[in-house]
């Protein structure tokens, strides 16, 4: 799928555990946010009210929009939010429980781990088969 690298390049290049900390003023290298410290970050502060919580919600909204304009160009979607759409509490407290339970995806970019639990916790209902053309008799 080409989605998948032009995302990952998109969050590997713009999210860093340090920009979560709060050291924009210093010249630091931006490092490819791994599952696990998404998840931690996320952990930390499920409330929303930390710059830690805002910047998982940040990584979360990120990807889903990023998800909705690739989908609605490329056909279909990787996942399918219920109506009405979860809280962005839910969400979160979602992807640090299915991070826990999904170590394997630890070292993994943030954004592969963040669609894995997307597809998994929110699946697409299956597409209806083709039409197959009539037979001739």
């Amino acid at each position: 799928m080409s989605w998948l690298p032009a995302m990952t390049l998109a969050f590997g290049l713009s999210a860093s555990a340090a920009m979560a900390q709060g050291t924009a003023t210093q010249t630091t290298r931006a490092e490819p946010l791994s599952m696990s410290a998404l998840a931690s970050m996320c952990a930390a502060s499920p409330s929303g009210e930390s710059p830690l919580a805002a910047f998982c919600q940040g990584v979360i909204v990120g990807a889903g929009q990023y998800h909705s304009a690739v989908s609605a160009a490329n056909g279909r979607p990787i996942f399918c939010l219920p109506e009405p759409s979860p809280t962005m509490q839910d969400v979160q407290t979602a992807f640090v429980r299915w991070a826990a339970a999904n170590t394997q995806y630890s070292s993994e970019l943030a954004v592969s781990a963040l669609m894995r639990f997307a597809a998994s916790t929110y699946p697409c209902p299956p597409q209806p088969a083709p039409a197959q053309p009539a037979r001739r008799r």
